[in-house]
């Protein structure tokens, strides 16, 4: 078991050590609000959003040791015991929930860092949350991430007013407000109206909807498990694209029928008709990989390994 935890942390620093420069440039520790301009690494290109409906399937992985104490991409000190994780275009901060989809364990975490960079992973959280999800010691887990988005919408607005407007003006669109708070009013006669609050600068309540608690100006999730129903070992695919048009799909299942097992699968997302392009269903993780580099490699950028 030892050698397995070795080895598992060993590829975790692997994928996390192709990570841009994040320094933290003199920005407060409490971290900053940040989406980012599209960036590449490896010859990939990425593009970073406020996607509050991001929910996807995919292999997760974890990093801890090499990185503890060191300033995460939006300035946060990283604590390989918090429940936080990176991601490659989420915003930072948001909440997301991760589900292990072979025992049904689920925990919420804080998206403060970028990554993994090794192609095939969909997050990279903390040493606790691999702990608490059941895969330290393997090192890789299939999961489901799904966006908390009223959450994350208020943790954004809080780390908005630490954050420079140079950093503000790479974000396109309105600005995240937090969820909407009940209001409450008390009928008195002599009660004065209250001050004005600069909208700007008035403080943002944490998230009442998940258990954490403020730590130096940041909200943290609680390391809670919640079981929840599960198919269990769902199936192993690498996607190479999805397409609105059928005769483009067939054309790039017939590129990677070569690689495995090969089909074009309808599917429908927001009302819009996919034909997701899969090889598998593959026996492992390692598998999945090997298969993802060749798809890779024959000039398909967009692959990636999903869960079924």
């Amino acid at each position: 078991m030892r050698a397995a935890i070795v080895l598992a942390g060993a590829l975790s620093l692997l994928a996390c050590a192709q990570q841009p420069p994040s320094g933290d440039g003199g920005l407060p520790r409490s971290g900053i609000y940040k989406v980012g301009k599209p960036y590449q690494v490896n010859g990939v290109w990425y593009y970073p959003a406020e996607d509050y409906a991001y929910d996807e399937t995919g292999i997760a992985s974890w990093y801890g040791p090499g990185f503890h104490t060191k300033a995460t991409a939006n300035g946060e000190p990283y604590d390989e015991n918090e429940m936080t994780a990176a991601h490659k275009t989420l915003p930072m901060p948001s909440m997301v929930r991760v589900t292990n989809l072979d025992n049904g364990r689920s925990v919420v975490v804080r998206i403060n860092d970028r990554g993994p960079f090794k192609p095939g992973r969909v997050i990279d959280l903390s040493r606790r949350g691999a702990q608490l999800l059941s895969f330290e010691g393997t090192g890789t887990a299939k999961v489901r991430v799904q966006i908390m988005a009223e959450e994350s919408r208020q943790l954004a607005a809080a780390a908005r007013r630490n954050t420079p407007a140079t950093i503000l003006a790479e974000t396109e669109g309105p600005a995240p407000r937090p969820a909407p708070r009940a209001r409450v009013e008390v009928a008195t006669a002599t009660a004065a109206p209250p001050p004005a609050v600069s909208a700007v600068n008035a403080p943002v309540p944490p998230p009442t909807t998940v258990a954490g608690a403020e730590v130096g100006g940041r909200f943290l999730p609680s390391p809670v498990v919640v079981d929840t129903p599960v198919r269990r070992r769902g199936n192993i695919y690498v996607q190479a694209g999805a397409f609105t048009v059928q005769e483009n799909a067939n054309k790039v299942r017939g590129r990677v029928s070569p690689f495995g097992s090969a089909q074009v699968a309808p599917a429908v997302v927001n009302g819009q008709r996919f034909y997701r392009v899969r090889v598998g269903p593959l026996a492992d993780v390692e598998r999945a990989d090997g298969v993802l580099t060749q798809i890779l490699q024959s000039g398909l950028t967009e692959a990636k390994i999903v869960v079924d």
